[in-house]
């Protein structure tokens, strides 16, 4: 007997055929003929006929034998099953049952089509694709004709199985859908992720004119829910509410879902309260809606309401309230959670465990988090992640990444989860080595083409400063979401980069993407670095759109970004906008009025950030103080001091720097080196401050001498220690140390030498009367020389009277900065020292063609925590008469201890009697009267000055700290004046 595939094919009815190349390709069967019984010398009669249906072979076997009927058996790959030859041939009448070893038994018709829908059932219950769609095959070879049940039991089963296209294939070859068929697909699309699909055939069945029921309805209205269809939902709601399906729980804990998810929570209430019956399910979607918008409290109130109710709560429930707690930082009722959990023995399952884990860690308790860890038998991978992510939130980073180390230890492999944890820890460690191996780790395990990895990995290598690691995986990312382009922005912030920022968030909004807070707030950073107000204002813009001023973190940002800018009117705009400010935004307006020498401004918002019960952080304090330090307001300094102590921050190095300095640049000089030598431990900062101070002190040996030290404790210096050491060594007029310590700024510590570096070597040359040599250097610089140099040149001219140079470094200042007021006064002061008058007249004209005036000379003093200010010929004191009465009486002292006036100093054309009276009236000696008259009899006298002391102000000084027997401090533009007992720190030299 010969077959073939035409022969056998055409068994089946047409229809079936039809359904039959719908779904298959041109089948492949081998019939196998042979005795039933193998007898000896008998040759079987092979027919090959291959039949492949989806990878699944089925082998026709036909069995000859006197006494037996033919039989023709099907056989799939283990030989299981058998049919007759009758049976195939009339496979309509027949059906097939599964053997408990695989094979199949024959039944009848009547119940073929139950079974079929029984089998196709549990093949999917065990998502068991290649056997069901085997299944699917026999049924056609054996000509079932399904009936409507079987119908949605192949969709169910397609859909169940993953296998979507399929499922569609069968729904559109059902010659009557109903409602239960469309259910079924629209089902199986929703379950398997595709909300936005099943809205569309949903949409198609009512097209149809076929009515949903409430099936239907809870099916779509989760499709809603899912992608977060809001306006299709409330459509559907008007819907459930006028085909009066509103009492089904399901549709009701649906549309609970849909308004809970979409942050809807006032109509997710409404509904809840409204439905007739709730289930567990509609309670607890309902509870997870409070807890995603972040409203712990109100889900809290929300359980008790369900354990009011005597409603049955389950392990997701009490979950549930456990993600609330943590997200609120309530302790209390996670305890109080978590005893319940004790209570009904649910506390080491794995899903709650997970979620007391993350609970505790949120709260800060992560040795409780441990205890729970530790208690928990099975560590699954999402336990190991919780407590890992816990101790890198609460700043354990060097734990988190030990605990992932024991965790591969254990053999268990990481998910993208546990690793973007552990790249968000290690971004913050020392080691770059530590954030490379974890990089490689992530390739290891195959997981760089995940978003939330990749992410970490740029801002982890942002963080480090490796811009182009962190660019390259950004440049490899197919799909670039918001926080891809944030983590990348965040890299370029400091001074060096901050010009990429802007252009990355301009490729960001071609690219169609919406910038978040983080986004904007990275830009405005970008734009403080450099200092770009324009540009700010622009990144505001985008704010204001995008109704975001209000936000605390966009509006310290913005404060932020105008103080540093100089825009302070702005800053403070915004700043008293805000209807709710942290210690972050009053650190940032009181470092802004420091940093614009506006130290009262800060200390009075210092103030009232302590009466508004904010308190204070180091960087607070250290902002304040560099406010007091900026106007040498010591009163004001000393109450921070104490602000310091009682906080107990003084060991912080930021807070302690900035004590040494607002102490040092307040004319306390014994009250710095007293701190500093109080420190228990110190940094490069802390030694600069003080080497600075000693230099700026007149104290240039204690300055040299304290850099050797800090050289011998292994402290490294920066180039600002070398600026520090360096103007000692031109004080002392040490050239030869000058130069050796220049030499070793890029020789000995691997430093690249700055301009102010250079500055410094121009200075210790020029002071040193080494004008030619000092020539020689400035044209061998490695760096162009600009306004600072020729500034150094012009001082030095005048120190020595070189007039030549002096004109040559002015004229390039003129064209580098004409309205520098600086180079036309030293320029000026040079000619009237030389009785260059007609020059001098020159000078003067130019500035004034410029546009360019002089500042007028002052001098400010503090007594009783209030600034008195003085300015030459000034006649707007309120006891000016007081005061010249007492400086002429001291005048008449000075005068009796040997002062001689020295008219060189007055560079004006005038009479010797007119300069006589002008040197008696500058505004040093009016503040000194004054303290004379208003401090007490002991006190060191603090006098602050805004241009340089001249040569006779000085010389009457001296002998002022005589006849008075008090310590006189004066810190004019350049240096610090100690006059005691008739000699100056300076020892005459500035």
């Amino acid at each position: 007997m010969e077959l073939d595939f035409l022969s056998v094919h055409m068994r089946n009815p047409p229809f079936l055929r039809g359904i039959f190349s719908n779904f298959y390709q041109v089948p492949r069967t081998r019939l196998i003929i042979c005795p039933n019984e193998p007898q000896l010398g008998k040759v079987p009669f092979f027919t090959s006929i291959h039949f492949n249906c989806f990878s699944c072979a089925a082998v026709v076997q036909v069995v000859e034998s006197p006494t037996v009927e033919k039989k023709t058996i099907f056989q799939d790959f283990d030989g299981c099953g058998r049919l007759s030859t009758k049976e195939l041939k009339y496979g309509a009448k027949k059906r097939l049952v599964e053997k408990g070893d695989g094979g199949f038994l024959i039944k009848e018709k009547k119940k073929g089509i139950k079974w079929y829908s029984e089998m196709l059932k549990d093949y999917a219950a065990k998502l068991c694709l290649k056997e069901g769609k085997a299944l699917h095959g026999e049924m056609i070879r054996s000509g079932v004709e399904p009936d409507s049940h079987l119908w949605v039991s192949l969709i169910n089963f397609y859909s169940k199985c993953g296998d979507l296209v399929f499922a569609e294939n069968v729904f559109d070859l059902i010659p009557s859908r109903d409602v239960v068929s469309w259910t079924a697909l629209i089902a199986g699309f929703i379950a398997q992720g595709y909300g936005s699909k099943g809205i569309c055939l949903f949409c198609d069945m009512r097209g149809e004119d076929i009515r949903p029921n409430e099936f239907t309805l809870a099916t779509v209205l989760k499709g809603c829910s899912m992608c977060l269809d809001l306006e299709f939902g409330k459509q559907l709601h008007t819907v459930v509410v006028k085909g009066a399906v509103f009492s089904d729980v399901y549709v009701g804990s649906a549309l609970v879902d849909l308004y809970a998810k979409c942050c809807e929570l006032e109509s997710a209430v409404k509904v809840f309260f409204s439905m007739p019956e709730q289930n567990s399910v509609s309670w607890n979607v309902l509870l997870n809606g409070y807890v995603q918008a972040g409203q712990g409290e109100e889900a809290l109130k929300l359980f008790s309401k369900m354990s009011d109710s005597e409603m049955r709560f389950n392990n997701y429930t009490l979950s549930t309230i456990l993600k609330g707690c943590a997200n609120s930082g309530n302790l209390k009722a996670g305890q109080v959670i978590h005893s319940i959990l004790v209570k009904i023995g649910s506390e080491i399952d794995d899903f709650t465990s997970c979620s007391l884990l993350d609970m505790y860690n949120k709260c800060g308790l992560q040795d409780d988090a441990l205890k729970v860890f530790l208690r928990t038998k099975n560590h699954d991978i999402v336990a190991w992640t919780a407590m890992i992510s816990g101790l890198d939130q609460q700043g354990q980073k060097r734990e988190a990444i030990q605990l992932f180390c024991l965790m591969m230890h254990s053999g268990l492999r990481p998910n993208q989860f546990t690793l973007a944890s552990v790249v968000s820890a290690a971004s913050d460690s020392v080691d770059l080595r530590c954030c490379k191996s974890i990089h490689a780790c992530v390739y290891k395990f195959g997981f760089d083409s995940e978003e939330c990895v990749s992410n970490a990995l740029i801002a982890m290598y942002m963080k480090f400063g490796s811009v182009l690691d962190g660019y390259r995986i950004f440049s490899s990312l197919s799909n670039r979401d918001i926080i891809s382009w944030n983590s990348l922005l965040s890299g370029f912030n400091d001074n060096e980069t901050s010009y990429e920022g802007p252009k990355i968030f301009r490729q960001l909004l071609v690219e169609g993407l919406r910038p978040n807070i983080y986004t904007l707030i990275s830009n405005l950073r970008s734009c403080a670095s450099l200092l770009d107000a324009s540009l700010g204002k622009q990144v505001h813009s985008h704010v204001v759109k995008a109704n975001l001023g209000g936000n605390i973190y966009i509006g310290t940002a913005l404060v932020d970004m105008y103080a540093k800018c100089g825009k302070l009117d702005d800053a403070e705009l915004i700043f008293y906008r805000l209807s709710e400010k942290d210690v972050f935004t009053w650190t940032v307006v009181i470092s802004g009025y420091a940093q614009s020498d506006q130290g009262e401004k800060a200390f009075r918002c210092f103030n009232q950030m302590q009466r508004e019960s904010i308190k204070p952080n180091e960087f607070t304090l250290a902002s304040c103080l560099k406010g007091c330090s900026r106007i040498a307001s010591l009163d004001n300094g000393r109450q921070l001091h104490s602000v310091v102590m009682k906080s107990g921050q003084f060991s912080d190095m930021y807070v302690a720097s900035a004590l040494i300095d607002m102490y040092a640049k307040s004319g306390c000089i014994k009250d710095a080196e007293s701190l500093f030598q109080s420190m228990e431990s110190s940094d490069t900062v802390l030694w600069n401050t003080i080497i600075y101070a000693y230099s700026q002190h007149g104290l240039d040996e204690k300055a040299l001498k304290t850099f050797r030290t800090m050289l011998s404790e292994g402290i490294l210096p920066d180039g600002i220690t070398f600026i520090a050491v360096l103007s000692a060594c031109s004080h002392l007029g040490l050239v030869k140390e000058g130069r050796e310590h220049f030499d070793s700024i890029k020789n000995g510590f691997g430093i690249t030498p700055s301009i102010e570096h250079y500055a410094c070597m121009v200075d210790i040359l020029g002071r040193a009367g080494k004008f030619t040599e000092m020539e020689h250097f400035i044209e061998g610089m490695a760096l162009a020389p600009d306004a600072l140099i020729w500034e150094t040149v012009l001082g030095v001219c005048k120190a020595h009277g070189n007039v030549e140079l002096a004109e040559k470094a002015a004229t390039i200042l003129f064209e580098i900065d004409p309205k520098a007021e600086s180079s036309y006064i030293l320029l000026s002061n040079i000619y009237a020292s030389k009785g260059r008058w007609a020059d001098v007249s020159t000078v003067r004209a130019l500035m004034s063609r410029q546009g360019v005036k002089k500042e007028p000379g002052c001098s400010w003093i503090e007594i009783d925590n209030q600034v008195h200010v003085f300015l030459s010929q000034d006649a707007s004191h309120p006891r000016l008469k007081d005061i010249h009465k007492k400086l002429e009486e001291l005048a008449s002292r000075i005068t009796a201890a040997g002062y001689i006036p020295n008219t060189n100093y007055v560079l004006h054309n005038v009479s010797d009697k007119e300069k006589i009276d002008n040197l008696s009236h500058h505004s040093e000696r009016l503040a000194l009267a004054f303290a004379l008259m208003s401090s007490s009899r002991n006190s060191t006298i603090r006098i602050f000055k805004n241009l340089c002391i001249c040569g006779d102000c000085h010389e009457f000084m001296k002998l002022a700290s005589i006849v008075t027997n008090r310590e006189i401090v004066i810190r004019d533009i350049n240096r610090f004046h100690h006059f005691s007992h008739g000699t100056c720190s300076c020892k005459d030299y500035w």
